[in-house]
């Protein structure tokens, strides 16, 4: 006789499988762990309740991307390529816009459309051979050239003053005619050679603590400012001259001067160039002309006007490389002071806020090297860099939309111009050292050019 156990087991059978016959035993279960036990518990992370599967909020995307941009920034390598690529592309940017701006006005003197062209990438090619040794060489070797460049720089816009050898272009005698192709301006070369000269003297006198005394704070860094400006205004090149009194202030603030120094200095320069204003009339005219929207009388303000209307007729992305309306003899100096304008109306404002970014993307760089460097002279010969081109950008861009006086100033990297062009580019191979000089820097370098050695070795036909 079976015990009651067995009897209860039999009769709770069926109850376990809803398909078993009576009096026989069920089948197994196919899922013996689900049938025994406790519940398993569900995945952890899942989202419950309300909003559950939701994207992440715009809070936690932008921290991330913080974050990623934070990380890109301290890279090692970083502020080198934001030097070096931002300025092959600008370079590269502004060679497409110079033929495409200077064709007209090329045809319209005699000269073969390309002429202009051909000039700039000589000078391209002068400046990228200066750029890749200068970027090469160690900070101290540059050091070494600060006191040459300055001389050089002085004893060649002397030059300019000399009958026969100085050429005025649009009222300036700014130009040094050497015979056949060779013309140049000397200013385009003083200003990164008063940059180094410059760094150089305000390193040495801080490592020997001495710049808290006003005399060599301020001698001869301000008499050999003066100097330069002396000669320039000879010419009439007001506007390199501002941009040399801006990398002045620059390198002063850089090396600690007192807040009150650059008020009694701005005072001055203020009433200054006040006084050269108002002695001449094309200067004074060239004030007339801000925020203008008509020629105005005797057609005054014809250039500034026919800028915006370049700008204006743009929309959104330009009518075209090469489509340009006022480049055909309505936009005086299309290729040099005014080039931005005609990237406004060929590219429209998608191309002019690219040319901006990549301006920006130069400064940023030039600026993290000067932040994160420890050399005295590599935070002054950087911050003086960007502080000139800076400068140059602001009055160009100013004087195309009509925000401050047209100065004659080429667009760094941009404009037509070999001089400009020539001097910028060894300023850009400066930063590359001065950033190449960091140990880090130095490092990745190498490590990645030992990649690049291993990795075109592995190539496959390659003999080994």
């Amino acid at each position: 006789m079976r015990n009651s156990e067995s009897v209860r087991a039999e009769k709770r059978a069926p109850a376990q499988g809803a398909k078993a016959a009576p009096g026989r035993r069920p089948a197994p279960s196919r899922a013996p762990e689900k049938a025994a036990g406790p519940r398993a518990p569900k995945a952890a992370g899942r989202p419950r309740g309300r909003g559950a599967g939701r994207m992440p909020g715009l809070g936690a995307v932008r921290d991330r991307a913080l974050a990623r941009l934070r990380r890109a920034w301290d890279r090692p390598l970083t502020g080198y390529y934001l030097v070096a690529g931002s300025a092959a592309l600008i370079a590269g940017l502004g060679l497409v816009m110079v033929f495409s701006s200077s064709q007209i006005q090329a045809l319209r003197s005699g000269l073969p459309p390309t002429y202009y062209l051909r000039r700039q990438i000589m000078a391209a090619v002068i400046g990228a051979a200066l750029t890749l040794p200068a970027a090469r060489m160690s900070v101290k070797a540059h050091r070494l050239l600060a006191l040459p460049l300055l001389a050089g720089s002085v004893l060649l816009l002397a030059l300019v003053q000399v009958p026969g050898l100085g050429q005025t272009v649009n009222g300036n005698t700014n130009w040094l005619d050497l015979g056949g192709p060779f013309v140049f301006q000397p200013s385009e070369f003083a200003k990164v050679a008063f940059v180094v000269w410059g760094a150089d003297l305000l390193a040495r006198k801080q490592r020997h603590k001495l710049l808290g005394q006003w005399k060599h704070l301020l001698v001869p860094l301000v008499p050999g400012a003066l100097l330069l400006l002396g000669l320039m205004m000879l010419g009439g090149d007001m506007g390199t001259a501002v941009i040399v009194c801006a990398v002045l202030f620059g390198l002063l603030w850089l090396a600690g001067a007192p807040p009150r120094l650059f008020g009694a200095a701005l005072t001055g320069a203020a009433l200054l160039a006040t006084l050269l204003i108002m002695t001449a009339p094309h200067r004074v005219s060239r004030f007339a002309c801000l925020g203008a929207s008509d020629p105005g009388p005797n057609d005054q303000c014809w250039q500034v006007v026919h800028g915006l209307y370049a700008l204006s007729t743009g929309g959104l992305f330009g009518n075209g490389i090469g489509a340009s309306v006022e480049k055909w003899g309505q936009l005086p100096e299309p290729h040099t002071d005014f080039i931005f304008a005609v990237t406004g109306e060929e590219l429209g404002l998608v191309g002019t806020l690219s040319v901006l970014a990549l301006f920006a993307a130069l400064f940023a760089g030039g600026l993290r090297i000067a932040a994160r460097h420890k050399d005295p002279f590599v935070r002054l010969a950087a911050g003086g860099i960007v502080t000139w081109l800076g400068a140059q950008t602001f009055i160009n861009l100013g004087g195309v939309l009509g925000l401050v006086p047209v100065a004659g100033v080429p667009l760094p990297l941009f404009s037509y111009g070999g001089s400009s062009l020539i001097a910028t580019l060894y300023a850009v191979g400066l930063l590359l050292a001065a950033t190449r000089s960091e140990p880090a820097v130095h490092a990745a370098l190498e490590g990645r050019g030992r990649r690049m050695r291993s990795a075109l070795s592995r190539r496959p036909g390659r003999r080994r």
